[in-house]
């Protein structure tokens, strides 16, 4: 099933939640309810959703950061970061002076986070806070590096994130999304569409008692921009030098620019 973006043939007005069609003004709120129901299982969530390849895929991700590993400073912001999966993985495999600011607008997920991050010592090296990725509570040129894992499409307009990256970053500094994309291989596609719509849900309702917050995350996946319209995007907001490394056949990509 083809990525069809979530902006084709909405009224004005409104926006995209999952397959649905709501309110523009209501989608933060219900894509806060499914976040704040599966919080405290979230981890486990990416493991039903990429059959535990997202490990993988962060371990690229984290890599591609270019974060120094001896004593130079270094500061990445981190979108949506939830759990602290990224900002974990960043300092644990970087230098002493690399620090993380992690944003997410979510109470519930920052909640996991804070937890995950202070049993791994790394309270002096991450900072937790609230912030919406449209509108984030940062000076401008603040960061060397913008990382958002699993969760630029829950964003309700993406263009307004993508340009406030822009604007937090330093001159010369990264932007880097990891995000599930277009399967680009034939058969494959099939067999992730069947995992997407009949697995997914199904073991959403078994290991978190309902299919409803599964079934949304799988939609907003197809109402994503694919590869090339998100890069548009992305040069649109000012990156330059953007490229797409797709991952697993297109099921998931990492999209990276520079501000320069």
């Amino acid at each position: 099933m083809p990525n069809k973006p979530a902006s084709e043939n909405e009224p004005h007005g409104t926006a995209s939640f999952g397959f649905r069609t709501v309110a523009e003004d209501e989608r933060q709120g219900l894509v806060n309810a499914v976040f704040s129901s599966v919080a405290t299982r979230y981890d486990l969530m990416n493991d039903l959703m990429s059959g535990g390849l997202h490990r993988l895929w962060k371990a690229e991700f984290i890599t591609m950061i270019g974060a120094p590993r001896d004593d130079r400073p270094f500061r990445l912001l981190d979108v949506a970061g939830g759990t602290g999966d990224i900002a974990i993985r960043y300092a644990e495999r970087s230098g002493p002076n690399a620090t993380a600011v992690l944003a997410d607008i979510s109470p519930e997920m920052l909640e996991e986070g804070r937890a995950k991050v202070a049993a791994r010592g790394l309270d002096a090296r991450i900072t937790l806070t609230q912030g919406n990725a449209e509108a984030l509570p940062f000076p401008d040129r603040a960061f060397d590096a913008y990382t958002i894992a699993f969760g630029i499409r829950n964003v309700t307009h993406i263009d307004a994130a993508l340009r406030e990256a822009h604007r937090v970053l330093r001159i010369g500094g990264r932007f880097l999304c990891l995000e599930f994309s277009e399967c680009r291989v034939p058969l494959l596609d099939r067999l992730y569409d069947f995992h997407s719509f009949e697995v997914i849900p199904r073991l959403g309702e078994l290991t978190a008692g309902s299919a409803d917050p599964y079934r949304y995350l799988v939609e907003s996946i197809r109402r994503f921009p694919n590869q090339d319209a998100f890069a548009a995007m992305i040069r649109e907001a000012g990156f330059e030098r953007v490229s797409v490394r797709n991952l697993t056949g297109g099921i998931a990509a990492i999209h990276s620019g520079w501000k320069l």
